[in-house]
């Protein structure tokens, strides 16, 4: 056997879950060893293993220590390189096309979890991760050029990513970084004209698995709604009162904390934003057309509703802490309300929901299906579990459906 299984054990969560995965295989796996961990590679990575790999794999499953057995599987390029951008990739665009080109949103979300990066700053974290291949073009925050270079060029994501503070590559000062929310690929699909409320739609469904259809709650005030929306739609205000609001009473508070951000482009002459770039209002920054540092696509078809809301500032609410809402697990240390898209995505990657979302994720990808019965759905909760108490590194959650899903 080689060595980095043996230290990988020693690691404090791997030995965490290794226990429970070793109960587990116990209970669910029939196969030959070698079978099983053929299985697991194949599940992990989506290509065969060495044969040295697969022995070395076997003999950890014989140990009683398939975790072990996992953690080799993700030390293969296509882990990185397939696994892990086909989780993200969808998340980076509006159509969720696995195939879009790599960017830096996806680029750090695979780099995190390479580096076992406490997954929650995905939504919050000063952090970007770029390319360090030779010859790659530089970052701009203009195009996508270097890393559709890093793709093309067909380098290993898991030797040629670095890690580096967001606010020191794209610019954006340090408190207005929120993870991948404020990447360039993240604007170009989500700033982008409208309001910035896909970028709270997007969020939702893509780190905390909900479309707004799912999260509608009628109860709650509607006072943050703004000046866009018709509170009689069609001329029928029953419209509003049991369709419009349910999604905009929660929505709209929490969205707010994007009123400084947009997405600058050249819409006449690159109307999809090849070219565009992140915009910022920092301190001191005045839009002329709000007169403050909210950006004017907030105030925009004011006259649907003048007596709606505007935006003053980048404060949010979550008024989702209350209501049927409330049970997406919102975390007692935190105040449910801040300023600006760091804290905002704070309170979302708190949630419970955020934890079983990415459970949940893995699990379908890994297991190639749905949860299906208790026992899944035990499964996820469990492993659920593990993830938010052993410091959220998802290569864990990546070893823990291998586990259980290499019975199938």
């Amino acid at each position: 056997m080689n060595t980095q299984p043996s230290r990988l054990r020693a690691a404090g969560p791997i030995a965490a879950g290794a226990l429970l995965g070793a109960c587990l295989w116990a209970g669910t796996a029939s196969a030959a060893p070698q079978d099983q961990a053929l299985q697991m590679h194949s599940r992990l990575t989506g290509v065969k293993p060495s044969e040295s790999v697969l022995l070395d794999m076997a003999q950890d499953i014989v140990d009683g220590n398939p975790q072990a057995a996992a953690y080799t599987a993700m030390q293969n390029d296509a882990f990185y390189n397939v696994t892990l951008k086909n989780l993200a990739t969808p998340w980076t665009n509006r159509d969720r096309d696995v195939f879009a080109p790599l960017n830096d949103y996806s680029a750090t979300v695979i780099g995190m979890v390479r580096d076992d990066i406490d997954f929650r700053e995905v939504l919050f974290g000063n952090v970007i991760y770029t390319g360090n291949a030779s010859g790659l073009p530089p970052y701009r925050n203009s195009d996508n050029a270097h890393y559709e270079a890093l793709e093309a060029g067909g380098y290993s994501l898991k030797d040629n990513l670095v890690q580096q503070a967001q606010s020191s590559v794209t610019g954006l000062p340090t408190n207005a970084t929120a993870g991948v929310m404020t990447t360039r690929g993240a604007a170009k699909s989500f700033f982008i004209a409208g309001t910035n409320r896909a970028m709270f739609r997007f969020t939702l469904l893509n780190h905390l698995c909900r479309d707004m259809e799912q999260v509608q709650d009628t109860s709650r005030p509607p006072d943050r709604i703004r000046q866009d929306v018709s509170r009689s739609p069609g001329g029928d205000s029953r419209v509003f009162q049991n369709n419009c609001i349910g999604c905009h009473s929660g929505m709209d508070p929490m969205a707010q904390a994007f009123a400084f951000y947009d997405f600058a482009y050249d819409a006449d002459n690159d109307p999809e934003g090849e070219n565009g770039s992140i915009d910022y209002n920092s301190a001191g920054q005045t839009d002329p057309v709000t007169g403050s540092r909210v950006k004017a696509k907030n105030h925009i078809n004011s006259a649907n509703f003048p007596h709606g809301f505007i935006l003053p500032d980048d404060s949010w609410d979550n008024y989702w802490r209350a209501g049927p809402n409330m049970h997406l697990g919102w975390s007692s240390a935190l105040p449910g309300s801040g300023n600006g898209a760091k804290s905002m995505g704070e309170e979302l990657a708190n949630s419970r929901a955020f934890a079983e979302c990415q459970v949940t994720k893995v699990f379908r990808q890994v297991c190639l299906r749905e949860p299906e019965d208790t026992a899944d759905r035990a499964r996820i909760d469990a492993i659920a579990d593990d993830f938010s108490s052993s410091g959220y590194r998802l290569k864990q959650v990546y070893a823990d459906a291998a586990v259980y899903c290499a019975g199938d």
